[in-house]
């Protein structure tokens, strides 16, 4: 499974492509707001640095101004990935986008049918969100689960990948994996997250202590006569 960032902050995205472990990255205008650089300049820099899928964002839901934008949005780089919300017009114009060879991010998808719908369409990426429907006390999970079993037989999926999104904590991507998503994307703070436990703690620093008197018991025979 791929591991993408959610965020548009440069450091956050350099410190976790330097890890040689980022596959991709997602952005959105609310992750943009949040960071001082012009968005252009932005999105330029991100597609530059990740070798990876880029989603950018289209701000319309209107079916010529999507098309509009994602072609416009092509031009950050060969990597970007044209994001579009999943509506009428919006799936028109994924149609017609993936027609032209450019890529597409099915988002803020929420049901089965609209999953079933954006693979119709040919988009490269759906993006589930499971956090918001834990939310409002819906199995998020199941959603993916479904969605997966559902176009898994039709090879929707040499096609179309499913991207897990609104990723919370470490068990949403372990879920996702076991699920069969082909893709998650979470925030700087879960990716970090994946990283700890407790026990390792514990483990690491009673070994570098034992080393420290190793070290300590070596140098004092060299010191002896």
């Amino acid at each position: 499974m791929k591991i993408f960032l959610d965020t548009a902050n440069i450091a956050q995205i350099k410190e976790a492509n330097d890890m040689g472990l980022l596959d991709g990255v997602t952005t959105n205008p609310t992750l943009v707001s949040q960071e001082k650089e012009d968005p252009e300049i932005l999105y330029s820099t991100i597609c530059k640095m990740v070798k990876g899928s880029v989603s950018v964002e289209t701000t319309s839901n209107n079916t010529e101004e999507i098309i509009r934008q994602g072609h416009e949005i092509r031009k950050y780089g060969r990597n970007a990935t044209v994001k579009v919300a999943c509506t009428r017009e919006g799936l028109k114009a994924v149609k017609m986008l993936e027609d032209s060879g450019i890529p597409c991010n099915v988002t803020l998808v929420f049901s089965p049918t609209q999953a079933f719908l954006a693979a119709k369409a040919g988009a490269t990426i759906i993006s589930p969100f499971i956090g918001r429907l834990d939310d409002i006390s819906y199995n998020g999970m199941d959603l993916i689960r479904t969605i997966v079993s559902m176009l898994k037989p039709y090879d929707y999926l040499k096609k179309t990948q499913v991207l897990v999104a609104s990723i919370r904590h470490p068990v949403h991507v372990v879920e996702a994996a076991q699920a069969g998503a082909q893709i998650s994307t979470m925030p700087p703070k879960v990716f970090d997250m994946l990283f700890k436990h407790p026990l390792t703690d514990i483990g690491l620093e009673r070994f570098l202590k034992d080393w420290e008197s190793v070290k300590a018991r070596m140098a004092q025979k060299v010191i002896s006569p």
